[in-house]
């Protein structure tokens, strides 16, 4: 069992966080009340499992063990199908023309690759994605904040360069969207298959770390971290749910839009976005509200990766290098400007995308890892990465 003190303040963050969804659902804003607690379950499961893209890749590159790899597959396995449910209940002909609502499919154009080698390369440099950098802030982690800086920086960038990638490559991509083309049982069939040779070739030659043994169920929940696979599928659940009753899953939604609001009160970004914001994803807007969905979402986020990260004995604040100052701010700013013109991050973009049947996040995500790859690589081989 954890200390009777740590346990008592992480219940107590947690029992406020679904005191005030449950303020908020009598105030008749349903939409922010589930928002925190799918915000809240969402930081919980990623600093349990260690949900984090550029870990789990980096765990396969360097070692050859894919489970935290394979955490992923599932996540987005339990996602596809999850999403064929509620689509086809929704839009029961996707042959039709019509884009089911809200969902992330966003346009197939050169710009996406080169924002996903750019957010590969961030997540490289800086150890993180953006949703890792969250429930690390959580955990105290040096880098996190610099990280968070970084990408509002680069996100102000994106908007500084967007009006000329806009015109030129993105204006009349098509938006994909696979179900339109093969129908959800042949998106369903083809996903699963492309995710199941993903998993045999993962497992080829692969080496598992072992883990300790204890039996006793409160350290398992509470201490241990948990199987990547249970993490996964929960984050599928999760992501559907979301889709469900508020919005597809993003946590660059509310960043991008406070960085919008910074850019636009300094003159760093034109006075127009072209196309913008008729486009699909982690779309950034100006918000005239004290917080967004997504904003709770993110707060709640956080908030609960932190009770999840002291129960366990796992929240190490320590004093930032200037190492890991410089490499959070350029990491970041590489994950903003890829996460802005790629109108998304691994969550948004790839997680979200690929559940929803859009080719972009199958494109997003071949591009996120090879530029993780590649980064490591180069900047292994010039003494710039360990």
């Amino acid at each position: 069992m954890p200390s009777l003190v740590r346990l008592l303040v992480s219940a107590a963050l947690l029992v406020v966080l679904a005191a005030l969804a449950y303020v908020l659902h009598l105030n008749r804003q349903p939409g922010l009340s589930l928002s925190l607690l799918l915000g809240a379950a969402f930081g919980i499961v990623l600093q349990r499992s260690r949900f984090c893209f550029f870990c789990n890749f980096r765990d396969w590159f360097d070692s050859g063990d894919p489970r935290g790899l394979f955490g992923i597959l599932v996540a987005l396995a339990v996602g596809i199908v999850g999403y064929a449910i509620v689509f086809g209940a929704w839009l029961p002909d996707p042959s039709s023309g019509r884009l089911p609502p809200d969902a992330f499919i966003g346009p197939v154009s050169l710009v996406l690759p080169v924002a996903g080698l750019a957010f590969g390369a961030g997540m490289a440099i800086s150890g993180s994605c953006v949703s890792a950098h969250l429930y690390r802030l959580g955990e105290g982690s040096p880098t996190a904040p610099f990280a968070l800086i970084g990408t509002v920086i680069g996100f102000i960038l994106g908007f500084m360069s967007w009006n000329t990638l806009y015109l030129t490559q993105i204006v009349g991509a098509p938006m994909v969207w696979l179900p339109h083309w093969v129908g959800y049982a042949g998106t369903l069939v083809a996903s699963l298959i492309m995710l199941a040779l993903v998993a045999l070739w993962l497992s080829r030659g692969g080496q598992q770390r072992s883990q300790p043994v204890d039996d006793t169920p409160w350290r398992k929940i509470l201490i241990h971290r948990w199987p990547a696979w249970i993490g996964g599928a929960i984050v599928g659940v999760i992501g559907m749910v979301a889709y469900l009753r508020v919005a597809p899953l993003g946590v660059t939604a509310e960043i991008g839009s406070r960085a919008r609001q910074i850019a636009s009160v300094t003159g760093l970004s034109p006075g127009r976005l072209e196309g913008l914001d008729t486009l699909r994803g982690c779309v950034t807007v100006i918000r005239d509200g004290l917080v967004s969905n997504n904003g709770a979402f993110i707060a709640a986020l956080v908030v609960a990766s932190f009770a999840a990260a002291f129960v366990s004995g796992q929240f190490k604040p320590e004093r930032p290098t200037a190492g890991q100052a410089s490499r959070g701010v350029i990491g970041g700013i590489l994950l903003g400007w890829g996460a802005m013109t790629g109108l998304g991050c691994t969550i948004g973009t790839l997680l979200s995308g690929i559940m929803a049947g859009a080719l972009s996040g199958w494109v997003f995500a071949v591009a996120v890892f090879t530029g993780i790859a590649t980064t490591l690589l180069v900047g292994r081989r010039i003494g710039a990465l360990g």
